[in-house]
């Protein structure tokens, strides 16, 4: 399989559905909103964007199968899986607010192979494939050189249903306020890596994730030369609902906060 190629055609693929969902923001209403759940949102633009993808991309790859978050096609089990959430930051489009994204990734046996990010209000592409590099609209990126947290600008998210692990996110957060540059929300996690990947961000940290809001990102930001951890240093940060995403300098020294913040409240 060549994975540049590959890369490629989908990058063409997500190009042409950004601009279908940029269309619709323009006429766009409070009206068209749908509820998943408590503060889970969606709309028509979502789920007719995944649509457009889920069909291109089995013209590309007919052998492989999907998992995708508004479920507009049934999950498979197959070597090859694509994960895929035609707008990431939905909350933000819905309220006119920038930053959302199409993020896919390609998965070979539940290691990503092929990611991109492709933020639309800005029309930055971030892409990768395994060994190949990360690049952002055909310029090739890397993870920042800082190398303390003291120095460093973090990304967040805020937990908008799962308040499991508030209070040792809580004291996280408070850490971080009192020893970094500072945190920014953007409100898509998908753009948060792609940002750590190209060095904007040094760190992103956030749990109550799902698969599709962090495949493609973190490829990017394995690429680009950083590190992928769950909150415990292990690598269940696809499907697990927890991720810590660094350049090489920081990861260690927030790691090592996570873990003791975490120890002290198990």
């Amino acid at each position: 399989m060549n994975l540049e190629s590959l890369c490629k055609q989908v990058i063409s693929l997500s190009g042409k559905t950004g601009k279908f969902i940029l269309a619709e923001q323009e006429r766009f209403s409070s009206g068209s909103i749908e509820k998943k759940g408590f503060n889970d949102l969606v709309s028509y633009v979502d789920k007719t964007a995944e649509k457009m993808l889920v069909e291109e991309l089995r013209n590309i790859l007919p052998e492989a199968g999907f998992i995708a978050e508004e479920n507009t096609v049934a999950r498979s089990d197959s070597k090859y899986t694509w994960i895929i959430d035609p707008l990431d930051g939905t909350t933000n489009f819905i309220h006119g607010v920038p930053c959302y994204c199409i993020s896919i990734a390609l998965v070979e046996d539940k290691e990503p192979v092929i990611g991109i990010v492709h933020e639309l209000t800005r029309n930055e592409c971030f892409y990768a494939w395994k060994n190949g590099g990360a690049f952002l609209n055909g310029k090739k990126i890397r993870v920042s050189v800082v190398d303390r947290l003291s120095d460093s600008l973090l990304a967040t998210g805020f937990p908008y249903h799962d308040y499991s692990l508030m209070e040792s996110y809580m004291k996280i957060f408070d850490y971080c306020m009192r020893n970094t540059h500072g945190l920014r929300r953007l409100g898509s996690a998908a753009a948060d890596l792609a940002y750590v990947a190209c060095g904007r961000f040094e760190l992103f940290y956030e749990y109550g994730l799902n698969a599709w809001d962090v495949a493609a990102g973190v490829l990017l930001v394995k690429e680009a030369g950083g590190k992928v951890a769950d909150f415990r240093g292990g690598e269940d940060y696809i499907f697990g609902k927890e991720i810590i995403a660094a350049n090489a300098g920081t990861f260690d020294e927030f790691a090592d906060v996570v873990r003791k913040i975490f120890q002290k409240e198990n």
